[in-house]
């Protein structure tokens, strides 16, 4: 009986000490190291979830491409060569196209917060898990999705109006995004975006689908494309967050909600904060005499939106899943208001 007891108080002082050590979750994302959205979350926020826990689960970003390539991060975290992912979902069009209507409706929403409360609160989270078990056999768990800007357009060249981009190299993700700029008359050329600095520089592209316009700012991309659009014409590109299942589901129910909370809640500020600084930033510059911000006429923002839809539709077409993800969205924006048929 004696030895019961020991043997039980030493597993029980194991497990505490397990416990008061907590979890590091390693999540790649698809920033560069450099962004000021890396900043902001690793200075700012990785060190409220800490204090949310009490220590049990802490979260260290690494910057895009340092494990495995963006688009591959779905089976890594499958896998478990990541814990998990925090990256712009466009990466995974070729893998389903659902991806590609949950990664970004071309000039479907007017603000990130709008599409924020999709994912949290309208049916989003649930077609990305959908998505999510449809690559990787339910070995990944959807913890949270949504975007956090509407990204700007640095250009080497002036885009000053819709039929300006008629013949412009213009580096696009695949999917949607990609689709739309060819339907516009652009050529798309897939990129990865650790290398937009140089394809501007050397005239690779005339214009980047790449960031919001305070990251493109905190990269240097205006010291090659001094013609940035803002705001943005085309993108709003939604991240997702997601953890490998067997590490999701040893966490705690109060930790499972607490990380999900967090996320919602640093995105949210984030999407403020990136809106207030692009202002800013767009403001000084304008200013300036190296750099000219152009900003579309309401009549070529309506003209691409046209296109863009006509894409949507389109890329509907390529899977039930598609087709299902278009429908949320659709009924997402009627109950907003934004769709009255």
């Amino acid at each position: 009986m004696t030895f019961i007891r020991t043997a039980f108080l030493a597993v029980s002082v194991s497990a505490l000490a397990t416990a008061a050590q907590g979890e590091t979750f390693s999540i790649q994302t698809s920033f560069n190291a450099g962004d000021f959205s890396t900043q902001y979350l690793t200075e700012t926020w990785l060190p409220k979830l800490k204090e949310r826990t009490d220590g049990r689960v802490e979260i260290q970003l690494t910057p895009n491409g340092s494990v495995v390539p963006a688009r591959e991060t779905p089976e890594a975290v499958a896998a478990g060569v990541l814990d998990g992912d925090f990256t712009s979902v466009n990466y995974f069009a070729g893998l389903e196209p659902a991806y590609a209507i949950m990664g970004d409706l071309i000039s479907g929403y007017d603000t990130p917060e709008q599409m924020l409360a999709f994912c949290k609160d309208g049916g989003g989270e649930a077609v990305m898990q959908k998505a999510a078990d449809a690559v990787t056999g339910g070995e990944v768990h959807v913890v949270a999705c949504g975007p956090y800007s509407r990204e700007a357009l640095p250009a080497r060249v002036p885009i000053r109006t819709f039929e300006d981009l008629a013949s412009k190299k213009i580096r696009s993700p695949e999917g949607l995004a990609a689709a739309v700029f060819q339907a516009a008359g652009a050529s798309p050329l897939s990129i990865p975006f650790s290398e937009v600095f140089g394809a501007l520089e050397k005239g690779i592209v005339d214009a980047a689908d790449a960031s919001a316009y305070v990251n493109n700012d905190a990269t240097g991309l205006h010291d090659v494309a001094p013609y940035p659009l803002y705001p943005g014409i085309h993108s709003m590109p939604s991240m997702q967050f997601t953890i490998n299942k067997e590490k999701w589901e040893a966490l705690s129910e109060a930790d499972r909600t607490a990380l999900r909370d967090w996320w919602y809640e640093a995105m949210f500020a984030m999407a403020a904060e990136v809106t207030k600084k692009d202002a800013e930033l767009a403001t000084r510059d304008s200013a300036s005499d190296k750099i000219e911000v152009i900003n579309w006429a309401q009549a070529d923002r309506d003209k691409l939106r046209v296109v863009a839809r006509q894409q949507w539709e389109e890329f509907a077409k390529k899977s039930e899943l598609a087709q299902e993800a278009l429908d949320a969205h659709i009924g997402y924006m009627r109950e907003i208001g934004l769709f009255k048929n």
